[in-house]
């Protein structure tokens, strides 16, 4: 898909809104964003679930300095109903056959590849949301590679990674899982002295996109 500089620059306010109205109902402690029906605790990351959607809300998670690289195994598993939640509310892999949409990493595998059970972890379909695949395989992925850069350089970073949808968004697959309108990903420094955020429509983008024209204001 071909995007006009017109059509891109009202993208691009259109995300600006997105970003004012989600800090503002945050800042309200929205029930719809702030709420989850269920944490899952994966060990290493965190997962606010909603049944509702049967798609993860939030996904938070602390990458260490001595993790990334240490091992960088190769060998990747494949998708798994995630098995601590009653079935009813989960999704399968066969759900994104034929979508269009990509079965996007929220904690990233190639963050957790130190070790077989940590690898593992993120092949939980709870952490898997529908992404558009420019947006995953381009803009998404360089995003995971600043914040593996950014933990080595930091020792610590937290990670924050918050999933918006619309009041009736569109639906996958047999179980109709939910696909987000917007994703929202904070990386700090636990001494405080970085701190980035950044802000995506769940849309298609072009190869020369950079990070630095989808960072916003952390503090706004």
């Amino acid at each position: 898909m071909i995007l006009t500089n017109l059509q891109r620059l009202f993208l691009k306010s259109k995300t600006f809104i997105i970003v004012v109205i989600a800090l503002f109902f945050s800042a309200c402690g929205s029930p719809e964003q702030s709420s989850c029906d269920t944490t899952i605790d994966k060990k290493y990351f965190q997962i606010c679930y909603d049944y509702s959607l049967k798609a993860a809300k939030e996904v938070k998670f602390i990458l260490n300095k001595d993790d990334v690289d240490r091992l960088n195994i190769e060998q990747r598993y494949d998708f798994y109903i995630e098995p601590t939640i009653p079935r009813e509310y989960s999704v399968s892999s066969e759900d994104y056959i034929g979508s269009g949409y990509d079965r996007g990493h929220l904690a990233s595998d190639a963050s957790f590849d130190f070790s077989k059970e940590s690898l593992y972890a993120t092949y939980s379909m709870a952490n898997i949301v529908a992404q558009e695949p420019s947006l995953n395989r381009g803009l998404w992925l360089e995003l995971e590679k600043l914040e593996r850069k950014k933990a080595k350089e930091y020792d610590k970073l937290e990670v924050d990674i918050k999933i918006y949808y619309d009041s009736n968004p569109l639906r996958l697959g047999v179980d109709e899982v939910a696909v987000p309108s917007s994703f929202f990903k904070s990386l700090r420094s636990l001494d405080g002295s970085f701190h980035r955020c950044y802000m995506f429509e769940n849309i298609p983008y072009r190869d020369d996109e950079i990070l630095e024209d989808f960072e916003v204001d952390c503090k706004s």
